[in-house]
């Protein structure tokens, strides 16, 4: 099943029933599946690869995501990265502080880098093994890539104090974006996530001058489909977000989907939200599966759903609860049919 372009969510299959997609956000649990670890995957595309086939051998997910990352793009820019076995990777410090900084910031070096690499490889490998399946990468979004570089408590400052610093350093950031998604979608890619976390922070006047707009100016540059993904409680920016371009809003457990899903196009998908910790991790399956059928019945009457979690699932998610989710969706069009 390819992605249609432009379009992720139901489409009819060979018994003519409606199909709701059903595609968490599933990549560190299936470290168990191949015995391995987070930094192995992230520095080897043919062990990541094999770890996404795993998790679609096992899960079946309708959209196959690649793992989630946030500091690849820092560390290509020449900001250092602490990596742990188990845990996702973090950036150890900010430097840049003024516009001095920016100066030392080397684009041509991080197009080149190994791990931006190792995500395109990842990408084109997992293609030439599933050829039908969707399949998805993530990138920083450019207001999280400049939190990283200047700090997130710096960036907030600096909407107010420092406006053109900021918008500089977004213009270096776009750029990185544009270069990466164009060769993630190059590599295979059916569509591009952006990771723009640190913009829940931002008032929905401030999210459009310092994130939305530039989103929408990525979604513009590159020839694919795009979903934009910021974590938390983002039900004061779902009009901006909708503004991007994007073809699909990924958003966390915080939002109340049917409480936002009609400020949404219906060319536009939701994604979400069963929550990645207090219920995939904690509960047990049958609540699993009880939590997800209340979602999907509660956005039965929106065609653009597609059931996912609100972020990316931790390591330590049972697999029994994942099998207790997709079979949850499945059980969708069974349901819908009566």
């Amino acid at each position: 099943m390819k992605a249609e372009k432009g379009r992720l969510t139901r489409m009819n299959d060979s018994t003519s029933e409606l199909k709701l997609k059903v595609a968490p956000l599933l990549g560190f649990p299936g470290l168990h599946l191949t015995g391995s670890t987070i930094t192995r995957n992230l520095f080897d595309a043919k062990l990541q690869s094999r770890t996404l086939l795993a998790i679609y051998e096992k899960f079946r997910p309708d959209i196959l995501f690649t793992l989630m990352d946030l500091s690849a793009e820092a560390h290509a820019l020449g900001l250092p990265v602490q990596y742990t076995d188990m845990e996702s990777p973090c950036v150890k410090e900010h430097p840049v502080k003024d516009e001095t900084a920016l100066k030392h910031i080397d684009t041509a070096r991080a197009f080149s880098h190994e791990r931006l690499r190792v995500f395109a490889d990842t990408v084109a490998l997992t293609r030439k093994a599933l050829p039908d399946v969707p399949l998805s990468a993530y990138i920083a979004g450019p207001f999280t890539l400049a939190g990283l570089m200047m700090s997130a408590n710096d960036i907030a400052m600096n909407t107010i104090l420092a406006k053109d610093f900021v918008k500089k350093t977004l213009d270096i950031t776009l750029e990185t974006a544009v270069f990466y998604a164009r060769r993630l979608f190059d590599a295979g890619a059916d569509l591009v996530t952006v990771l723009e976390p640190t913009a829940v922070i931002l008032s929905p006047e401030m999210f459009w001058e310092f994130s939305g707009e530039y989103v929408q100016r990525l979604c513009s540059s590159v020839k694919g489909t795009m979903v934009l993904h910021i974590c938390g409680n983002t039900t004061h920016l779902i009009p901006g977000m909708v503004q991007t371009g994007c073809r699909g809003l990924s958003l966390d457990a915080d939002v109340c989907l049917p409480d936002i899903a009609d400020a949404v196009p219906p060319e536009v998908d939701i994604i979400g939200n069963i929550n990645p910790v207090a219920v995939m991790v904690d509960m047990e399956p049958e609540q699993v599966r009880t939590a997800t059928h209340d979602l999907i019945a509660s956005m039965a009457a929106y065609p653009n759903f597609i059931l996912s979690t609100g972020c990316d699932l931790p390591p330590e998610t049972p697999h029994a609860n994942i099998e207790a989710f997709m079979v949850a969706g499945r059980d969708y069009a069974g349901m819908s049919a009566r």
